[in-house]
């Protein structure tokens, strides 16, 4: 296998890495995001225990979606 071959092997495999990651972010988003009726903002809820784990991987794409949409973001539910 030519190293051209391989760097084009790589490239791809990071490509559809790169479209899993932020394919599962957005999936996650459409599924678990709400208004909160105190604040009357939007949330993307991550449950208490795994939730941590995601909040914590999907933290780069969380700041970008922040910053691009104004979402807020909170581990577990909120409490009045």
């Amino acid at each position: 296998m030519s190293n051209a071959m391989v760097q084009k092997y790589r490239l791809a495999i990071a490509a559809i890495l790169l479209g899993l990651y932020v394919g599962g972010y957005w999936a996650f988003r459409l599924t678990n995001s709400e208004i909160w009726q105190s604040d009357r903002h939007a949330y993307l809820m991550f449950p208490y225990g795994y939730g941590v784990v995601l909040y914590h991987l999907w933290r780069p794409l969380s700041y970008l979606d922040g910053a691009l949409t104004g979402m807020r973001f909170h581990i577990g539910p909120h409490r009045p």
